[in-house]
């Protein structure tokens, strides 16, 4: 039997695709610190599971295609705190973000089509793209330089008859490299100069450090019709499992073909979005504790990292994630290596190999995506484990 071309040109998770062996480890009795995957460890909100304890329908009925209306609207209340106005019908709620990107996708390519996307970067924008029929044409960035891309030099020469769309993070998964306003408005302008689509993924905005503030695509009115916005409870409520999000646009005509996607798959689950809407209304302190925690270990990791010879990497601005380039060969080896041969005091650590974050071939073997989600006490262990692993990998016989 036959499978499509589509999903057999995707490819397994670089962030999940060494569980069997983390496992097989475990067995084994050891313990592994896990910097591989963005699962925060910071407490849930009250307000979820009060929301959901309080539930009392008889019929745990669907919800409406584009979201229940307690949702919707404090999407756009929180919007509106930010100076961004949505109106209802511009919003659509999701699972997850990743159901957003998805359909954005399905909205906007055709077999061929082409996205602009800077690399590193999310590797299930891989999975989407090609799932619509279309696939990535990255912009090359290099670690030496703080993994920056915004400029017309990196961008324009990438642009084709077959590109529709250009795709960001920002703040940025896996680099955590936040675009300055200066930065968006030049990415704005091309989108809008080449009438393309700017699709913003901007899930980590709360988490920007130093004291600098985000600036978010969608105040930038000249481009409404250009840009889709895609946003998530995931991180920003530590809210992974509720799986929420919400595709954005102005752009009528894509929103209106967005519901006919929406409506073939029903509805998003009733009961999470109960408990999303009772995010929205968290107090903002919430997040200021929540920024000062990640900022904290954002300086651990980092110290940590600039201990270690021979690492070449930069201090994130945003998000939880960092780069880091290993004096290593190949990272997924030297991941193997931890997982199957290496351990001290019974202990052993897991990250995310860098070239899964990457279309281009051969790019990014001796780089790694660390996520800074676990205490800093834990952080300081697992790094220190990086370093005395990397000691031991490159003193092997050859």
């Amino acid at each position: 039997m036959k499978l499509s071309q589509k999903i057999t040109a995707c490819e397994l998770s670089p962030i999940r695709k060494f569980y069997p062996y983390a496992v097989q480890a475990q067995e084994r009795g050891i313990k592994i610190h896990h910097l591989n995957i963005g699962q925060p460890d910071i407490q849930t909100p009250e307000a979820y599971f009060e929301a959901l304890a309080n539930y009392r329908e008889n019929v745990l009925a669907y919800a409406p295609s584009p979201g229940i209306p307690a949702l919707l609207e404090a999407v756009q209340a929180y919007y509106a705190r930010i100076g961004v106005d949505f109106p209802i019908d511009d919003i659509l709620i999701t699972t997850g973000g990743s159901e957003a990107l998805l359909i954005a996708m399905l909205c906007i390519l055709d077999e061929g089509s082409e996205i602009l996307v800077p690399e590193p970067f999310y590797p299930n924008y891989h999975t989407f793209i090609r799932m619509a029929g279309g696939k990535i044409r990255p912009i090359r960035t290099m670690p030496e330089d703080g993994y920056r891309y915004a400029t017309r030099e990196q961008i324009e020469p990438q642009i084709n008859e077959h590109t529709r769309a250009i795709l960001i993070t920002n703040p940025g998964n896996p680099t955590g490299t936040v675009l300055t306003q200066q930065e968006l408005r030049l990415v704005a302008d091309i989108a809008k100069e080449h009438e393309l689509y700017l699709i913003c993924d901007e899930v980590y905005r709360e988490f920007v450090y130093d004291g600098e503030k985000l600036t978010s695509v969608a105040s930038f009115r000249d481009i409404d019709e250009n840009l889709i916005l895609i946003d998530s409870v995931s991180k920003r409520f530590s809210a992974c499992g509720a799986r929420i999000g919400a595709l954005l646009s102005r752009n009528r005509a894509l929103m209106e073909n967005a519901m006919k996607y929406a409506q073939a798959r029903l509805s998003v689950a009733t009961l999470d979005q109960v408990g999303a809407a009772a995010l929205y209304g968290v107090d903002p302190s919430y997040f200021e504790a929540t920024r000062e925690e990640y900022q904290h270990r954002r300086d651990v990791c980092y110290r940590k990292l600039l201990e270690i010879p021979g690492v070449v990497t930069t201090e994130p601005k945003g998000a939880f994630y960092t780069m880091a380039k290993l004096p290593v060969d190949n990272a997924e080896e030297f991941q193997m290596y931890l997982l199957k041969e290496f351990s001290d005091r019974s202990e052993t650590v897991m990250f995310a190999p860098g070239s899964g974050f990457y279309a281009t071939e051969g790019a990014g073997l001796s780089e790694i995506r660390i996520a800074y989600v676990r205490c800093a006490e834990e952080l300081e262990r697992a790094l220190d484990l990086l370093r005395i692993a990397i000691e031991r990998y490159n003193s092997r016989p050859k």
